[in-house]
């Protein structure tokens, strides 16, 4: 049997490891509220050795009811707009504050495929937000990226590193490249 040092790729790893030095060092604690990332956020997180200082938690929901039930995002705006959607998105960041005892919260949302794709929302659609205890929730932003759809994999792997990119302490939705 032979040690498995991380089971995420590097690139990964690597982005997970700036982020908890990051946020160590501006004193904040962060939580992810994933859904089509399914905990992959959290994952590479908790790669980092010394990251239960920083890393508080990551909610996991995939399915809408989860999304209802544990970050209390209303049923409404689930069937308006969809999962897949700015407005679940910013209902998920501000879900996963109010749910735990974090400074900053991010989100993901998306289509990670080969199904479940639509002309509106093809696969590579994904959502991101952030919020930030103690800001007003009218300024919370969520932004769609659309990921080349290069499989399943490959789109939840760019979303995870886009995530892990908005959890730097001073990155907004709105500015990242």
């Amino acid at each position: 049997m032979t040690d498995i040092e991380t089971l995420l790729p590097a690139k990964i790893v690597a982005t997970a490891r700036r982020v908890i030095e990051a946020n160590r060092k501006a004193g904040l604690r962060i939580a992810a509220a994933e859904s089509c990332t399914g905990g992959l956020v959290g994952a590479a997180l908790t790669e980092i050795p010394g990251s239960s200082d920083v890393f508080e938690t990551s909610f996991i929901t995939y399915s809408n009811e989860a999304k209802r039930d544990i970050l209390a995002v209303h049923q409404d705006l689930l069937a308006t707009f969809g999962a897949v959607s700015p407005a679940v998105a910013w209902a998920m960041a501000i879900g996963a504050l109010e749910h735990s005892g974090a400074d900053v919260a991010i989100s993901i949302t998306g289509v990670a495929g080969p199904g479940g794709g639509s002309e509106k929302k093809p696969v590579g659609t994904v959502v991101f937000s952030k919020a930030r205890r103690g800001d007003d929730p009218e300024n919370v932003v969520a932004d769609q990226k659309q990921f080349a759809d290069n499989g399943r994999g490959g789109v939840r792997a760019q979303a995870t590193l886009w995530a892990l990119e908005l959890l730097m302490p001073d990155a907004r939705v709105d500015e990242l490249p």
